[in-house]
């Protein structure tokens, strides 16, 4: 129920905030979206019954909903069009390691303290305050300045202090390429989105997310607990777990490797196929193939998330991109509340090998469903919007 609920709460921070920030801009949600992580983090932690975690689930779900959004967004206005995906994967690496070293810290709290998951939940709230310090140190975004806000002057200082660190680092800059956009149409900024293209964007990229979803959480919230139920000790469950997790810096390594190098929507198909291939091994519940079944999955959600956000941010205009790409999330994210719900009904109902084939073959539809979008690697970012 925690988990669902912190879903719900992902999903609603995912939009209100998204709306903030193409209000007010980027820098102050990002600030905000780490006050949320940071104050629902510590009140996990310090929660007494279900009813109080899921509150503070719920908070912790708002901050993390819209950072994901926001970051992406952030870093993609931000970056040539030629590297955009490496630079996004670039720095999603660090959580990405997290995410591999956060079950072995699992194993050594969980299982040996009685308050061990509340000493969990208190590291992820130090590594937000951490964070929230250090983002006062990043400009606002140039194109929102000009697309929103209308501040040419305050875009152009920005514009020209990354000009200059970089003809410091390089030398000679390459002349840009001029982009006509028209900056005086300020409407509410979810009316945007649902315009021609954007509309049908919106369509293809909800399904997309719902069905990657459906499996992603359903792996991540339910696997240790199933694997659990079937009759292997909890210890030897978040052991299968922490070992396949090592698949989430590879993944993410790849991926930096060729994020840009082929068009985007076809690296995200072979993502989803590597993941119906690791839920088909460890639906075996056979002990070695669990282990290469979870690498497998992990490798698959560290190659996806970075690329597929890349690519989910990239469909949308700047006026309304974290709107766009808010509702885009926030609705998949659905599929993550059904699938965190339902796997372990399809278990209980129809075996274990079922529910975690079912959640393979779902993820392969998002990639499939990927393939119907617009090209974007390499291109400008006002080019794939239009």
């Amino acid at each position: 129920m925690a988990l669902s609920v912190g879903l719900i709460g992902y999903a609603i921070g995912s939009y209100v905030v998204g709306t903030i920030s193409d209000y007010y801009g980027r820098f102050r949600a990002m600030i905000l979206t780490m006050g949320l992580t940071a104050l629902g983090s510590f009140g996990d932690a310090a929660s007494f019954n279900v009813p109080e975690l899921a509150i503070f689930r719920f908070i912790t779900g708002l901050g993390l909903g819209a950072d994901l959004n926001l970051v992406s967004t952030y870093l993609s206005e931000l970056s040539p069009p030629n590297i955009r995906g490496k630079i996004t994967v670039y720095s999603f690496i660090l959580g990405i390691l997290g995410q591999a070293i956060t079950p072995f810290i699992a194993l050594s709290l969980v299982p040996v303290y009685y308050d061990g998951w509340r000493y969990l939940f208190a590291i992820g709230g130090i590594i937000a305050v951490v964070a929230l310090a250090l983002r006062f140190e990043l400009p606002e975004s140039p194109r929102w300045l000009i697309s929103r806000a209308g501040n040419l002057e305050k875009a152009e200082e920005i514009i020209t202090r990354m000009e200059n660190t970089v003809r410091d680092k390089m030398g000679k800059l390459n002349s840009p390429n001029i982009v006509n956009v028209d900056v005086n149409e300020k409407r509410f900024p979810t009316s945007y989105v649902f315009k021609k293209p954007y509309v049908y964007r919106l369509a293809l990229l909800v399904t997309m997310w719902f069905f990657w979803y459906i499996g992603n959480y359903g792996f991540l919230g339910d696997a240790t607990t199933l694997l659990s139920a079937s009759g292997i000790s909890i210890s030897s469950s978040i052991g299968y777990l922490a070992v396949g997790a090592i698949g989430y810096p590879v993944g993410a390594i790849l991926m930096a490797l060729t994020a840009d190098r082929f068009e985007r929507k076809y690296v995200i198909f072979m993502d989803t196929v590597v993941w119906l291939i690791g839920m088909l091994t460890f639906s075996t519940r056979i002990p070695s193939l669990i282990y290469v079944g979870s690498f497998l999955a992990s490798l698959a959600l560290g190659m996806y998330l970075q690329v597929a956000y890349t690519y989910t941010a990239e469909n949308y205009p700047t006026r309304a991109r974290t709107s766009g790409f808010a509702l885009t999330d926030g609705i998949g994210h659905i599929g993550g509340a059904l699938g965190a719900l339902f796997l372990p009904v399809l278990v209980s109902t129809y075996g274990f090998s079922f529910g975690f084939t079912f959640i393979g073959i779902t993820g392969v539809i998002a990639g499939v469903l990927a393939l119907l979008g617009p090209k974007a690697s390499k291109i400008a970012l006002e080019e794939v919007s239009a």
